[in-house]
């Protein structure tokens, strides 16, 4: 299992860094993505502090841990400058929290981050035709989860997405130790929002490669 967005205490989680990523080690995860949620007042704290956690977890090799960030309830003309921010200070995967049925998220929201230097889209709603085509031109993934209310909207986001050629992954969202998933579980999420298991292990690939580029992008800011 390879989960790009979940949560420590630096937000609203529940887990030190430290205890999420051992817990989705014992749990069979191969990597994971710290992504706390920020904004305009407190991405400078969190993102430092991610980095730093991840690469003492990275000292041991037994789970790949990667340093990322959720921009939250951000205003939309404000996206593209923050994440270009969040990208300097070592961010190496940003996700935007999109325009979810769940949450009164901003109009415009996934049309901004899409227009960003972002690496996915979470839990879009019901996001436009032409938004699905931008994340597919611009190689933005688009997010179907296992977090509750986000969730219901999954199907859209998978026929869509199937429709105009964007890339998807799955993640849990998780804020709780419960709610990390097994292999087994995304593999029913997969399927309940209309994922063969061909497209489900292509799933598993774009978070391999997402991961695999989060790296790039940390080993890049290292060497500045």
């Amino acid at each position: 299992m390879i989960d790009l967005h979940t949560h420590s205490l630096f937000s609203d989680g529940e887990l030190l860094p430290a205890e999420l990523v051992r817990r989705a080690e014992v749990s069979g995860y191969r990597a994971i993505a710290i992504t706390d949620h920020a904004d305009i007042s407190n991405f400078d704290f969190i993102i430092p502090r991610i980095i730093k956690a991840c690469n003492k977890i990275n000292e041991r090799k037994d789970i790949i841990a990667v340093p990322g960030i959720e921009l939250t309830h951000i205003d939309p003309e404000d996206i593209q400058s923050l994440a270009a921010e969040s990208r300097k200070m070592g961010a190496a995967l940003i996700v935007v929290h999109g325009e979810t049925i769940a949450e009164p998220v901003m109009n415009g929201t996934n049309r901004s981050a899409l227009a960003s230097d972002v690496d996915i889209l979470a839990h879009p709603g019901i996001i436009s035709d032409n938004d699905v085509k931008l994340a597919a031109k611009n190689g933005i993934f688009l997010e179907i989860t296992s977090r509750k209310g986000h969730c219901l909207s999954n199907g859209h986001v998978v026929k869509s997405a199937k429709k105009y050629g964007a890339g998807l992954v799955l993640n849990t969202d998780a804020h709780a130790p419960e709610d990390l998933i097994s292999i087994n579980k995304a593999q029913l999420v997969a399927r309940g929002a209309g994922l063969s298991d061909a497209d489900f292990r292509e799933l598993l690939n774009n978070s391999k490669a997402l991961v695999n580029r989060a790296l790039q992008n940390q080993g890049s800011q290292s060497q500045r």
